[in-house]
C-alpha cells in the first residue's frame, strides 16, 4: 500500500508492512487521571476492540487471530471495529467516556496525551519482569509515558539507511563509508564530483510530520533527545542545533536534492527507483519498493541497514511503533488483558510476520522467520532495538506543527539553525502552558 500526505509508510520489505504517518488530531479531553483501577470484570463475557483498518495487521488477519483466541477462550467474545488511521485518534478520544471499547490500538505519539487524560489504562503492573528482556527496547518504549506502561507494542517500525551499490562502487565506496552521517556527506561528496548523479541524497523534509521524523533520527544521532527532564521541548541547543545544521549543510554543499523540502516519503522512494537519488532515510517499504521491476529501475542495487551513527556513535531509529491499549473506562479489563497479551504474544506475531514486524528479540534470529526478507530483518532489528520518540507531550499535534514551521525555515534559508529552534521552542513551550 502507498501512503501520502500526512499519513507515512511503514510496511515492511516484501513482509507487506504498512502504517501511517504519525500526525496526532486534535481531539476533546476526557477528565480524570489515567488508572488501573477500572472495572476488571469476570475475565470472560463480550469485549469490543478498535483496530485500524488499513495498516499494518490486515482485517483479515486480525479476524483470523481474534477467531483463534476465541477457541482458546471460549467464555470471551471479541467483537472487533476497524477504522482509517485519521479517524482513529478521535475515534478512540470521543467513544473513551462511555467505555465503549475495552482494548484500543494506540499510536506511539499518543500515550502522553491518553494517559494524561485518562483515556487507557496503566497496566505496569501487569508486565512480566521478562518482557523488559525479551522484547526489543524500542518498541517497548512505545507505550510508555513517565515510566508507565499504558499499553503493549503491537508492530515496531523505523525508518532505515538506503543506498545504491552500485553507484557507490564507482567512487570506491561500499558499505563501510556509511556507516557514519559524515562519511554518508564524504561519499556523497564524490558521487557528485564525479558526476554519478547531481543529488546524491534525497530526504523527507515537506512541512509534515514526515520532517519530524527524519529530524528525529539526526537528533538521536548527534545524542539528543526531544524534551527536558520537566517534558518541554529542549532542542535549541547542543545536539537539537548540530543536527539542523547538519541537514542544512547538505542542500548547502549541492549534496542534498532541494527539492527535497517539498518531498514526502513516496517522493525519496521513487526519486531513488528512478535512479535519480543514492542514498535515503525511508520507512522499511523502501526495500520492497526498489526491488520491483514494474516500479523500480534499479532492482538489486539497493542495501538497507540501520540509521548510520552520528558524533555521539549513537544511531537510534525513530520510533514509528503502535500498541493495544486498554480502554480507562472497561468494564471487563481482566478479559481485555487477556486479548492483549494473545495478540502481542511471540508465538501470535511470528505466524504473522508478512504483514507486520514482531516486539520480540528472539524472532529476529529464528531463520523460518528471517529467511523471507534477511536484509530488512538485520537492519530493522538493530534499529527498533534503540529508537528515539518524538516529543512526548500531551498536545503533540500543536508541538509538532510548531516545530515543523521552524525546521522548514532554516533549511529553506529564512532563518538560521538557532533561530529557528529558539523559535520553534519558544512556540511550544508557550503552548503547553
Amino acid at each position: 500500500m502507498r501512503i501520502t500526505s500526512t499519513r507515512r509508510r511503514r510496511a515492511l520489505a516484501t513482509l507487506g508492512i504498512a502504517a501511517t504517518a504519525a500526525l496526532a488530531l486534535s481531539a476533546c479531553s476526557v477528565t480524570g487521571a489515567s488508572t488501573s483501577s477500572g472495572g476488571q470484570g469476570s475475565g470472560s463475557g463480550t469485549i469490543n476492540a478498535l483496530f485500524m483498518k488499513q495498516a499494518g495487521y490486515s482485517e483479515s488477519d486480525i479476524n483470523t487471530m481474534i477467531a483463534d483466541f476465541e477457541k482458546k477462550n471460549p467464555k470471551i467474545t471479541v467483537k472487533p471495529t476497524f477504522v482509517a488511521y485519521e479517524a482513529l485518534h478521535d475515534k478512540i478520544v470521543t467513544s473513551a467516556p462511555a467505555g465503549t471499547y475495552d482494548v484500543v490500538l494506540s499510536d506511539v505519539i499518543w500515550p502522553a496525551e491518553f494517559a494524561s487524560k485518562g483515556i487507557i489504562t496503566d497496566v505496569t503492573d501487569k508486565f512480566p519482569a521478562s518482557w523488559k528482556q525479551d522484547m526489543l527496547g524500542g518498541a517497548l518504549s512505545s507505550a510508555e509515558y513517565k515510566g508507565k506502561y499504558y499499553g503493549v507494542p503491537w508492530g515496531p517500525s523505523t525508518k532505515l539507511f538506503f543506498y545504491n551499490k552500485d553507484m557507490l562502487a564507482k567512487v570506491g565506496a561500499g558499505p563501510d563509508d556509511v556507516k557514519t552521517w559524515d562519511g554518508v556527506l564524504a561519499t556523497a561528496k564524490k558521487l557528485k564530483d564525479a558526476g554519478v548523479v547531481q543529488y546524491p541524497l534525497a530526504w523527507s523534509w515537506a512541512q509534515a510530520e514526515a520532517l519530524i521524523c527524519d529530524y528525529a533520527v539526526m537528533l538521536g544521532a548527534y545524542g539528543g533527545q526531544f524534551t527536558d527532564s520537566s517534558g518541554k521541548l529542549d532542542i535549541n541547543k547542543g545536539a537539537g542545533v548540530q543536527a539542523l545544521e547538519f541537514m542544512k549543510k547538505s542542500i548547502d554543499e549541492g549534496l542534498t536534492d532541494p527539492a527535497s523540502t517539498t518531498f514526502l516519503e513516496d517522493d525519496t522512494d521513487k526519486s531513488m527507483a528512478a535512479g535519480k537519488t543514492a542514498m535515503e532515510l525511508n520507512w522499511e517499504s523502501t526495500f520492497r519498493d526498489q526491488n520491483d521491476p514494474s516500479i523500480s529501475k534499479v532492482v538489486g542495487q539497493i542495501a538497507v541497514t540501520a540509521p548510520p551513527a552520528g558524533p555521539s556513535g549513537d544511531n537510534p531509529g525513530v520510533n514509528g511503533s503502535m500498541a493495544l491499549s486498554i480502554g480507562s473506562k472497561s468494564k471487563n479489563q481482566a478479559a481485555a488483558w487477556k486479548l492483549i497479551e494473545y495478540l502481542t504474544s511471540e508465538s501470535n506475531q511470528d505466524k504473522y510476520t508478512k504483514s507486520s514486524m514482531t516486539n520480540w528479540k528472539a524472532s529476529y534470529t529464528k531463520p523460518e522467520i528471517t529467511k523471507s526478507n534477511p536484509e530488512v530483518f538485520a537492519a530493522a532489528g538493530k534499529a527498533y532495538d534503540s529508537m528515539i520518540l518524538r516529543p512526548p507531550v500531551p498536545n503533540y499535534n500543536t508541538v509538532s506543527q510548531a516545530l515543523q514551521v521552524e525546521l522548514q525555515n532554516a533549511l529553506l534559508g529564512k532563518k538560521s539553525p538557532q533561530q529557528a529552534l529558539d523559535d520553534a521552542v519558544t512556540a511550544a513551550n508557550a503552548s503547553q502552558g
